[in-house]
């Protein structure tokens, strides 16, 4: 299917790898032009290199931290006028509750609801002026299944799902769509450390610990991130105009709930 996207410009965030990096690289696969962006600059001119060679797409390479607003403005200033962003941040450890001190709620709504938010705002107006333009930003399982390790990263990402849904209702007449993508499982750098994590707490290997990731998973295996790429990529469609307000869960079917 042609997605009816080529020629459209992008800004994805933090997509030097894992799960933002499947998103431009789907996007470039579409003839996209895409901004990437990380804070590791060696990384992220391979990932460029990369998915250039792969795609042929023009990718521009923006070093920024998105938690800063020196960040945010340098990414806009390389693609002050985006058909599309894709809004992606690292999340917040898993950890204890009373173990959370003022700084640490901070920081997790500093980069999972503050830095997306404020992006979407430097870019909504124009888009809407433009008549067409796609948000996408990626959360995460825990905004519709909680647990109570993942605290930080529910009460960010829910607060900024909440904003979008009510945004998304007001744009929706100028083309703009604004839905969320929900991860559970993928195979990514953060779901390895997630294992090392539970290898290092649990006393098991790391790949007992993947395998115990794998069977939590209806499908019964790890999502690949080039089934997140394709999910995004569709999203962001000419063909995805009437999809708006939504969260997608990407999950291999494992949530249990109706809604």
């Amino acid at each position: 299917m042609d997605l009816g996207i080529a020629g459209r410009c992008a800004i994805v965030c933090a997509s030097s790898r894992g799960l933002g990096r499947a998103c431009a690289q789907s996007l470039a696969a579409e003839g996209v032009s895409v901004v990437v962006n990380g804070r590791d600059a060696a990384r992220l001119k391979e990932t460029a290199e990369e998915i250039r060679k792969a795609t042929g797409a023009p990718i521009t390479e923006v070093v920024a931290d998105l938690c800063t607003e020196e960040g945010r403005d340098t990414l806009l200033a390389a693609c002050p006028d985006p058909d599309i962003l894709i809004n992606n941040n690292g999340g917040p450890p898993p950890g204890r509750f009373e173990d959370w001190d003022h700084a640490h709620w901070l920081a997790a709504l500093e980069a999972n609801l503050l830095a997306p938010a404020l992006l979407i705002r430097g870019v909504v107006g124009g888009m809407r002026a433009r008549r067409f333009g796609r948000i996408v930003n990626i959360t995460s399982a825990m905004v519709k299944a909680p647990h109570p390790a993942m605290g930080l990263s529910t009460a960010a990402r829910s607060a900024l799902t909440a904003v979008c849904k009510g945004l998304s209702k007001e744009v929706a007449r100028d083309n703009v769509t604004i839905n969320n993508l929900l991860p559970e499982r993928i195979d990514t750098d953060r779901q390895r450390m997630m294992a090392e994590l539970r290898a290092k707490t649990g006393g098991v290997s790391r790949e007992q610990a993947y395998a115990e990731m794998a069977a939590s998973i209806a499908a019964g295996r790890i999502g690949t991130p080039e089934e997140f790429g394709a999910a995004c990529a569709f999203l962001c469609s000419a063909h995805a105009s009437f999809v708006s307000g939504q969260n997608l869960q990407i999950d291999g079917g494992s949530y249990s709930g109706v809604f």
